[in-house]
C-alpha cells in the first residue's frame, strides 16, 4: 500500500487519524475508535510513506533524531496535520485529517451566539475540550466568519498551520511555530506592534502565553485561543491556578475583566455508530459571570450559565440531555461525557434506561 492509497482509504472511511509505524501494522481512528488494520507494510514501505510528506530538510532533521510537526495539503482535497516521531529505534507518524474547506457554523452545529463573540472588538474567547474534540476546526470557523464579515487584520500563531485563509474582507497573516517564530509568547508580544484587530493563539500552554494574551486583550484586541479543559469552570481554574501564586489575584482580576466567552466541546459517537456529533457548553462573560470569577466563586458558574439561557448560554448537561432525547447519542455516551453525572440524571428526570447500558 502506498501513502496515497492509505489516504484514499482513510478519506473513504471517514477516518480522523492515521498511524504509520515502522515494523508494525497500519492503524486508523474512525468515529473516535482506533482500528488496527491487517495491512503490515515492510520497514522500507513504511519509511517511504512517512518520507512522502517530508521535505529533504525535514528528512535530514528526522534522521538526526528530531521530531517534526507539519501541516500540508494533499491532492488539493484535504489538509493533514502530522507529527513524525521516534519510538523503539524506529520512526512513527500520526496524521490528523482536516477538511480542505473550512466548515461554517451551521455545518459544525455551533451555537449562533458564537457569531457575536467572533465580532467582539476586544477580550478573550476560548475554545476548550480534550484532544480530538474539534477545537481547531471551531477556531477556524470563527476566523473564517470574521474573514467573510469583518474588515479586520487577523494574525494567527499556530503549531502547525492547519487551515489556510485567503484574504476576503479581512487580511490574515499566519505564523507557524518553529518556522516563523520561536514561541507563542514571543509572537504574541511581537503581534502587538503589527496593527492587529484579532490574534489567534493556537494554545495557551504556559503562564507566559496566558499573560501575553491577557495583555493583548487589555490593549484592545480580540484574542482567540484553546485549552485542554472540559468545562467553563475548569477553564477559569486552569487559567488562574496555572499562574504563579503571587500573580493569581492579578490574573483573576484581569481575566474576569476581559473574558468574552468560553465554549467547551466534545465529539461523541452517535447512537447508530456511524458518525460523531458535537456537544458543547457555552459561557458568556456577563457581569454576573465576571463577579463570580472576581469573588472566587467559580463553583457557582454552572448555575449562572443555566440562568443565562436567554442570552444563549447552556451547560454541557443541558446539551447532552437534548442530544439524548433527540436520539443522537445513547445514555451511556451522555453519562461518560458529563462532568456531573448526578446532575445529568436530575436534569433528565429519569434513571438510566438499564444498568447494563451504563456499565463502563
Amino acid at each position: 500500500m502506498t501513502f496515497e492509497q492509505l489516504m484514499d482509504y482513510a478519506i473513504a472511511q471517514d477516518c480522523s487519524d492515521v498511524h504509520i509505524t515502522v515494523g508494525t501494522n497500519l492503524a486508523v481512528r474512525r468515529y473516535g475508535v482506533l482500528h488496527i488494520l491487517n495491512e503490515r507494510p515492510t520497514a522500507e514501505e513504511s519509511l517511504a510513506m512517512i518520507y512522502t510528506i517530508l521535505t529533504d530538510d525535514e528528512i535530514r532533521r528526522v534522521e538526526a533524531g528530531e521530531d517534526i510537526d507539519l501541516g500540508l495539503m494533499i491532492d488539493n482535497e484535504i489538509r493533514i496535520r502530522a507529527n513524525v516521531y521516534h519510538q523503539r529505534n524506529n520512526l512513527a507518524c500520526s496524521i490528523r485529517l482536516l477538511m480542505a474547506q473550512i466548515p461554517d457554523f451551521d455545518t459544525l452545529g455551533l451555537p449562533d451566539v458564537l457569531k457575536s463573540l467572533a465580532t467582539a472588538k476586544n477580550g478573550i474567547v476560548l475554545v476548550t475540550g480534550p484532544t480530538g474534540s474539534g477545537k481547531t476546526t471551531t477556531l477556524s470557523a470563527i476566523v473564517d466568519y470574521i474573514n467573510k464579515n469583518e474588515a479586520k487584520h487577523v494574525i494567527t500563531i499556530e503549531d502547525p498551520i492547519e487551515y489556510i485563509y485567503p484574504h476576503n474582507r479581512a487580511m490574515i497573516h499566519q505564523r507557524e511555530l518553529h518556522h516563523d517564530t520561536d514561541s507563542f509568547a514571543s509572537a504574541l508580544h511581537s503581534s502587538l506592534r503589527e496593527d492587529p484587530d484579532v490574534i489567534l493563539v493556537g494554545e495557551m500552554r504556559d503562564f507566559e502565553t496566558i499573560a501575553a494574551a491577557i495583555t493583548a486583550a487589555e490593549t484592545g484586541h480580540l484574542v482567540l485561543s484553546t485549552l485542554h479543559t472540559n468545562s467553563a469552570a475548569q477553564t477559569i481554574n486552569r487559567i488562574i491556578d496555572g499562574s504563579p501564586a503571587d500573580k493569581q489575584a492579578t490574573v483573576r482580576q484581569q481575566f474576569a475583566t476581559n473574558i468574552r466567552g468560553v465554549i467547551s466541546q466534545q465529539l461523541l459517537p452517535t447512537s447508530d455508530g456511524n458518525g460523531r456529533v458535537l456537544t458543547t457548553e457555552l459561557m458568556i462573560g456577563t457581569n454576573a459571570i465576571k463577579n463570580l470569577i472576581l469573588e472566587d466563586k467559580v463553583v457557582m458558574i454552572p448555575g449562572a450559565i443555566q440562568s443565562g439561557r436567554s442570552l444563549g448560554m447552556h451547560t454541557l448537561n443541558e446539551d447532552l440531555v437534548s442530544l439524548y432525547k433527540g436520539g443522537y447519542i445513547t445514555w451511556k455516551t451522555a453519562l461518560e461525557a458529563s462532568y456531573d453525572q448526578q446532575d445529568l440524571e436530575k436534569v433528565l428526570g429519569v434513571t438510566p434506561p438499564s444498568t447494563e447500558e451504563v456499565e463502563f
